[in-house]
């Protein structure tokens, strides 16, 4: 959502809100962010993200919705260097009280409250991931995968399909026959034929950020 002010959105503004942040206008609209929220001047929330009462977005951490939402629940910390992203199909939405963890990667994924995203876990487009779950140190959900709630990824492991089958990465053809089906390119990339086809399409859709505004004080 626009605003012919130029200024983010709050949904109390009578309260401090992001302190400085780096806000931007993308594909016409702009962070909505609490006034009980804490997001860190070294941030950078971009297009359509949500950032709810009590949420703490930390430096360095990037929330950027291309063309799908973002959205924070109440109580969850983005700690340093992690990327939220969301993707048209594949909003990105994080529930209350989670953790997500220095340089995590949550893309397009759906989490629910109570769950821990650890340092470096890296989570694809179409997973979910169920209240009180962990995804460990380094810990790889692939797209269109679904962990249930309370299930514990470990350090290091990959866990793919629906329900997931959890395995150590030196079981590469175990999770490949798996992923295989998933549709990695198509869920991602929305398909194409070779790497010179896929990015010459990445390469045209993220010119969409030519347009991009900062916004806010």
């Amino acid at each position: 959502m626009a605003l012919p002010s130029g200024r983010a959105i709050f949904s109390m503004p009578e309260g401090p809100c992001y302190g400085g942040a780096v806000l931007i206008r993308h594909r016409d609209a702009v962070p909505i962010v609490h006034a009980d929220a804490v997001v860190s001047p070294a941030a950078t929330l971009v297009g359509d993200v949500h950032v709810a009462a009590g949420a703490r977005i930390l430096p360095g951490a990037v929330l950027s919705a291309e063309d799908g939402r973002v959205d924070i629940g109440e109580n969850t910390v983005v700690m340093e260097n992690a990327v939220v992203r969301g993707r048209a199909g594949y909003p990105a939405r994080i529930g209350s009280s989670v953790m997500v963890g220095p340089n995590a990667h949550v893309n397009g994924s759906d989490v629910a409250d109570g769950a821990f995203i650890a340092t470096g876990a890296a989570l694809f487009p179409g997973s979910r991931i169920g209240a009180g779950a962990e995804v460990r140190i380094h810990g790889v959900v692939q797209v269109n995968t679904t962990i249930e709630p309370g299930v514990v990824v470990p350090i290091g492991w990959v866990a793919v399909g629906s329900p997931a089958a959890i395995l150590p990465p030196d079981r590469h053809d175990e999770i490949w026959a798996i992923q295989k089906g998933l549709d990695f390119v198509g869920t991602v990339y929305g398909g194409g034929t070779d790497m010179a086809d896929i990015m010459l399409r990445q390469s045209e859709f993220y010119g969409a950020h030519r347009a991009d505004e900062v916004v806010g004080d």
